[in-house]
């Protein structure tokens, strides 16, 4: 187990750390495509407090608005930046008229709680367990590098990706966390960093926080030239690091997936929402390592 952990520790570095050209970026998902309860009709998960689900039959249930979210294995990247973007956004969901979130695990039950308890999941968000990534594959999500070359190691397949290998759209996802954008978004990450903090995760010295836990005073803005951007160099590689650390690595036997479900490692994520009509509005496919949706293109599409 111990060896494992370094495995991890030794990926995670090179994620936050690579600094390679960019690679070929591939389909960046797609708006108003065919409708979601198609490909995931039939297809059912567990709630994570008992009983199971039909996701073609949930997204197609009642005319209201739904967001989807088939995140990845509890312990990545991508199924954390979806939890911490969900627990932002959900109130401007809500006032889009998104009546229901469901979140989607690639994780047992119990991990799945974890993943809950870790991040402060809001009791709103429907949480499901799908410890084999049957939804995401059906879904159209990708597997990754060498999904069906079993010789292969799966941490192997792993380190492959963070090199873009089956996952275009890594290196660009984690190089853009360094730059910054003057157009991005940060208040997720300022939440999500702030929620960090207050659970104790490291680094923590982004944010100075009051008596009650919010946020009095961010370095970020700050900082000379940059502090006015919309997200600024390091922001979001700082949100990463404190991820990698106090929940990847520092939580990864509560988070990590069984031996028996290896394969889910290298299987990337996605999202649909659905409009009153049960139609598609907005669909995404994970590009990458940290190639997950942006919430405002979600928004604006609803």
């Amino acid at each position: 187990m111990i060896a494992m952990t370094r495995r991890q520790l030794a990926l995670g570095m090179l994620l936050l750390g690579t600094s390679a050209t960019a690679l070929q970026l591939p389909g960046l998902g797609s708006l108003g495509a065919a409708p979601a309860k198609g490909p995931l009709a039939g297809v059912r998960v567990s709630r994570v407090g008992g009983g199971e689900v039909d996701l073609g039959a949930e997204l197609g249930q009642g005319a209201t608005k739904k967001l989807l979210v088939l995140g990845t294995y509890a312990a990545d990247f991508n199924a954390i930046e979806y939890g911490q973007k969900v627990s932002h956004y959900l109130p401007e969901l809500e006032a889009k008229g998104v009546d229901r979130v469901l979140l989607v695990l690639n994780a047992e039950p119990e991990a799945c709680k974890a993943f809950a308890e870790y991040l402060d999941l809001p009791a709103k968000v429907e949480l499901l367990s799908d410890p084999e990534g049957t939804a995401g594959r059906a879904f159209g999500v990708s597997r990754g590098w060498l999904p069906d070359n079993e010789d292969v190691s799966p941490y192997l397949k792993l380190f492959g990706m963070l090199w873009g290998l089956g996952a275009g759209g890594t290196l660009p996802s984690v190089i853009a966390g360094y730059v910054g954008n003057p157009w991005g978004e940060s208040a997720w990450i300022e939440s999500a960093l702030a929620q960090g903090q207050r659970r104790g995760r490291w680094p923590d010295n982004a944010l100075d926080l009051d008596g009650d836990g919010a946020v009095a005073r961010n370095a970020f803005d700050e900082l000379p030239v940059v502090g006015g951007w919309g997200r600024r160099p390091l922001e979001l590689a700082t949100l990463r690091l404190q991820n990698m650390l106090g929940l990847s690595l520092g939580e990864w036997e509560a988070l990590r997936p069984s031996d028996a479900r290896l394969s889910t490692l290298t299987q990337l994520g996605g999202c649909v929402a659905v409009d009153e009509n049960g139609e598609t509005a907005y669909e995404w496919r994970d590009t990458g390592i940290c190639g997950v949706a942006k919430f405002e293109d979600i928004l604006e599409a609803l």
